[in-house]
């Protein structure tokens, strides 16, 4: 009787089922790296450990998907990650680099941000598997997504490094007022694009390459200019997002 029992004890686990949370733990890490630099002032590279997490993040899926090891606990590990790299982390940045001058309401603000993250990722836990979602079923997002509400929130920062004459980080109130607009974005339930779900036709494949290869080339050169565009590029697209899901909606209903 007791053998099935040291078999269920001493049951293996495959390195493959490991290695997608090794990824997530990667981006954990990056987003718990990036306050130590904040903290010493190393404001580029606390910006940048942040963009690494977004890296991790948006691979440790990927992993899952390609070694068929998708988890419940990866999931879970995956929004707890997700939490600290894009809520806590720039939250702490940002009121390390200027929300402190505000006092408490600097610090409130930069609760409200933490907060928001915090809901967001637990209202994707919960609909996780809601295929009725009409926004899911057209390959659309609720809301902005947590690595890019984490790199919109520091997107002053982005100018700063980019621009560098001290405008960014002399508008305080400013930028608090910017920091709840991107908190209610990320909890808002506006459609938003998703960047697994688009297709790109054939004929277009050369001329997206030759973009994206430009686009790499530009971070080498002015990285933070880049980042920035990026950013601005995504804030533009909302509204033409938002009237592209609007349309498939009434053409379903037809």
């Amino acid at each position: 009787m007791r053998e099935p029992k040291k078999a269920l004890l001493f049951k293996s686990i495959s390195i493959r089922t490991i290695l997608p949370n090794v990824v997530t733990l990667f981006a954990f890490m990056a987003g718990l790296t990036s306050i130590k630099f904040a903290l010493s002032g190393k404001w580029e590279w606390s910006v940048a450990a942040v963009i690494l997490a977004g890296i991790f993040d948006g691979l440790d899926g990927t992993v899952a998907r390609l070694l068929k090891s998708t988890s419940k606990f990866g999931a879970e590990l995956d929004s707890l990650s997700d939490v600290v790299a894009f809520g806590v982390a720039p939250a702490v940045i940002l009121y390390l680099w200027v929300l402190h001058d505000l006092d408490r309401l600097g610090w409130a603000v930069a609760l409200i941000y933490a907060i928001a993250m915090a809901l967001r990722l637990a209202r994707f836990n919960a609909k996780i598997d809601d295929a009725s979602d009409p926004r899911k079923r057209f390959g659309f997002l609720t809301g902005v997504p947590a690595p890019m509400g984490a790199g919109l929130l520091l997107m002053p920062m982005m100018i700063e490094f980019g621009v560098g004459d001290g405008t960014a980080s002399s508008n305080g109130l400013l930028i608090s007022f910017y920091s709840v607009c991107i908190a209610l974005l990320m909890v808002s339930t506006i459609p938003t694009i998703s960047l697994k779900a688009l297709r790109v036709p054939k004929e277009w494949f050369v001329p997206v390459m030759l973009v994206i290869g430009i686009i790499i080339a530009g971070l080498f050169v002015r990285t933070w200019i880049v980042f920035m565009l990026i950013g601005m590029l995504y804030i533009v697209s909302m509204p033409l997002t938002y009237w592209a899901f609007k349309k498939r909606l009434a053409s379903k209903k037809r």
